[in-house]
């Protein structure tokens, strides 16, 4: 027996090893990692400086007004200029770093546990229950994701809490959809099919087995699903139905430089290459990430 458990130790391990082999020669998917790690490591590092100064430099640099330094352009003092009210663009764009991640990410974890679950049920047990939770999916992805979000901040208000549930809400049946396949191609194998022999419950053998082999589509929808997080968080923001001035978000900080664009482009180039970039990262890890974990493209 320990034999037996030691080989499927070193067959995990090796499998994983090889993954991991495919995916570090993907240099572009190892950048956008790079570059991810990084922006998540400024949004920390935003918010221990935040709790060691009691938000000092928050008020000082990132909120507080300054009109003798209005529209100004990028400089030594100022690395990507100032904004209509004199702020720095560059504390901005740091400090709003947190806001535009952590709410995509949290918003896509959200939607992945809610729809992983709905979808691990649709797919277990079929029949009526399938039937009836994948129809009402049906009904939120015949809504534009867009549309929906505005729909729901609209008619809730405009918050951060508010702002994280529309974005996570239409998310759910995209992640649904691609648990109910995961799970309906695991389930007839026979180490499902030997754990239900011994009286596994259930609960058991979803989140036990099945789930623990179908992580990969889900990781890597989650992955781009962040990016889409993002970039409407971005959008809602520009509508003025995101994140609330003066709190920096690199949407809200688009929204106030459409009107300066053609005497200020830094105001509103400078946050639209950090979400353009930002994007391109995650898609390029999770393309990445997809390549390596395709037995298919072994080779």
């Amino acid at each position: 027996m320990s034999n037996i458990t030691k080989h499927d130790s070193e067959k995990s391990r090796s499998l994983w090893q090889d993954v991991a082999r495919r995916f570090v020669n993907n240099k572009l998917a190892v950048c956008g990692l790079i570059f991810f790690v990084l922006l998540i490591l400024i949004s920390i590092s935003t918010i221990m400086i935040d709790i060691i100064t009691d938000n000092s430099i928050y008020n000082e640099y990132v909120v507080k007004q300054n009109l003798a330094e209005k529209l100004a352009k990028p400089s030594l003092e100022h690395i990507f200029g100032c904004d209509e009210f004199g702020r720095s663009i560059f504390f901005r764009m740091v400090w709003g770093t947190r806001y535009s991640l952590f709410i995509g990410i949290i918003a896509i974890f959200i939607a992945t546990v809610i729809g992983g679950f709905l979808g691990g049920i649709a797919g277990y047990y079929g029949g009526k229950i399938d039937n009836v939770i994948m129809r009402v999916m049906d009904v939120f992805l015949a809504i534009p994701s867009m549309v929906m979000a505005i729909a729901l901040v609209a008619a809730l208000g405009a918050s951060t809490f508010n702002l994280l549930l529309s974005i996570a809400i239409p998310q759910i049946p995209r992640f649904a959809r691609i648990v109910r396949v995961s799970v309906m191609s695991v389930k007839d194998m026979e180490f499902i099919e030997a754990a239900k022999a011994v009286g596994a419950k259930d609960k058991l053998i979803i989140f036990g087995y099945i789930l623990p082999n179908a992580m990969a589509p889900i990781i890597v929808q989650a992955t781009l699903g962040t990016a889409n997080a993002i970039l409407a968080i971005a959008g809602l923001s520009y509508l003025g139905l995101g994140v609330q001035p003066p709190t920096p978000e690199w949407g809200s900080i688009l929204t106030s430089a459409r009107m300066y664009i053609r005497d200020a482009w830094h105001i509103s180039v400078i946050p639209g290459i950090g979400i353009m970039l930002t994007v391109l990262s995650l898609n390029l890890f999770g393309d990445g990430l997809r390549d390596a974990l395709d037995p298919k493209l072994k080779n």
